[in-house]
């Protein structure tokens, strides 16, 4: 009786954990904390949505169970954004379900699919919950490149041949969190030619298909013509509508998965709220305005941070995508890893970020910066962050041009 349970056993301890508990220990002893360590959105819900939601609230008949797949009028919503979006046609009867946020989908597609043993490729770092989701439900998983290119294709490549048994399925999430990397659609072509060469599930994670910053517009593997003969994609409203709380996002695709998934979900849920699901048919079908107001605050955020970190002496490369910065642990403070460092800028500066460990081996030397305060906080941090880089003499040193001669003495 003392041993763990076996699932249990396959969790690795909570990386975030440490950092968590030092935030808590701060904030209780009255300090000022900016946490830019979650992805947790702080823009207000479109106010046209809320209306929504309040106004079916005030019916005592949407009171009662839902529908466990979604309410037809929001899975023919979902299928209206993907027309409009992506020029992709679905049958909201047999290629859409909601799910209770992308995250709850993964988890359960993992289970419905996954037999013990079997081996998924899923990109090192990624989200958690892309592999161990399927840990949980069983199965092994082979870590491949976090990249969008020719590396994750080698990379896939190598892990069917070498891998015992063969992969069944393929993790992607682009923009990616925590990397914010950016897929083409070429590069999609590719991995949807190869995915249906060695007949592999691929299931995309597009939760941040409207975050973008730059000309590359976020393309849906959907797109790709033969994609729905074996992939599924799941985005979310969290992100493009700030309703990160309000647990809504679907799956897209391939009949098959969605069928697994519409039955392993018929055991467990009765699907969201109601009111919630016409709410979210409000913003699918709505005034799409807002989707483009919170891209540009996510912009002027990046901005600011990335700014105020050169600034400060910490190189941080500007994301095309999401709402994240993956930034490189400034060298002085490379050894001592991401969760130490993350500590360490906690109780000097009073800011908190994620420990890249917390998304994978090789997120280790990173931490995930979340644009998840206001452009005056963000100014705050990068404030802070430059004075602890001074204090520890941590800011590089100006490299000198060669190409440039003291002509004084």
């Amino acid at each position: 009786m003392t041993e763990e349970f076996h699932r249990i056993r396959r969790l690795p301890p909570y990386v975030f954990a440490e950092v968590n508990k030092a935030k808590a220990s701060a904030r209780a002893r009255g300090e000022d904390i900016i946490d830019l360590g979650m992805g947790n959105p702080d823009t207000p819900t479109p106010s046209h949505i809320v209306q929504k939601l309040v106004e079916t609230v005030a019916d005592p008949r949407a009171h009662r169970y839902s529908v466990s797949r979604g309410i037809p009028g929001l899975r023919r919503a979902l299928a209206g954004y993907y027309e409009r979006r992506f020029n992709v046609g679905l049958d909201p009867e047999t290629e859409v379900i909601a799910t209770l946020g992308s995250k709850e989908g993964l988890a359960n597609l993992a289970s419905a699919i996954t037999s013990p043993g079997d081996t998924i490729l899923v990109p090192n770092p990624s989200y958690p919950i892309h592999q161990f989701g399927f840990i949980i439900a069983g199965a092994s998983v082979r870590s491949i490149p976090a990249t969008p290119d020719e590396e994750m294709l080698r990379a896939l490549d190598r892990a069917v041949h070498h891998s015992v048994p063969k992969p069944t399925a393929l993790i992607v999430n682009f923009p990616s969190n925590p990397t914010a990397y950016v897929a083409d659609l070429d590069f999609y072509r590719e991995l949807v030619a190869f995915a249906r060469k060695h007949e592999i599930w691929i299931m995309s994670d597009l939760a941040y298909a409207e975050i973008y910053f730059g000309d590359r517009v976020p393309p849906s593997i959907l797109e790709v013509p033969g994609a729905k003969d074996i992939a599924v994609e799941f985005t979310s409203l969290s992100k493009t509508y700030s309703m990160a709380g309000w647990r809504m996002g679907f799956a897209a695709g391939n009949p098959r998965l969605i069928s697994a998934l519409t039955r392993i979900k018929s055991y467990l849920d009765y699907g969201a709220f109601t009111p919630i699901q016409v709410a979210a048919v409000a913003a699918l079908s709505g005034p799409q305005d807002c989707v483009a107001e919170i891209r540009n605050i996510y912009r002027e955020r990046r901005d600011v941070l990335i700014r105020g970190l050169h600034a400060a002496g910490w190189d941080v490369p500007s994301p095309e995508g999401s709402m994240f910065a993956w930034a490189p642990i400034p060298e002085k403070f490379r050894e001592l890893g991401s969760v130490g460092f993350s500590k360490l800028l906690l109780g000097e500066a009073g800011v908190a970020v994620a420990p890249g460990l917390g998304f994978g081996e090789h997120g280790e030397g990173f931490v995930r910066i979340g644009l998840v305060e206001n452009t005056q906080r963000l100014r705050q941090a990068t404030r802070a962050i430059r004075h602890f880089m001074t204090e520890h003499n941590a800011v590089p040193t100006p490299q000198r041009d060669p190409a440039v001669t003291d002509s004084v003495s």
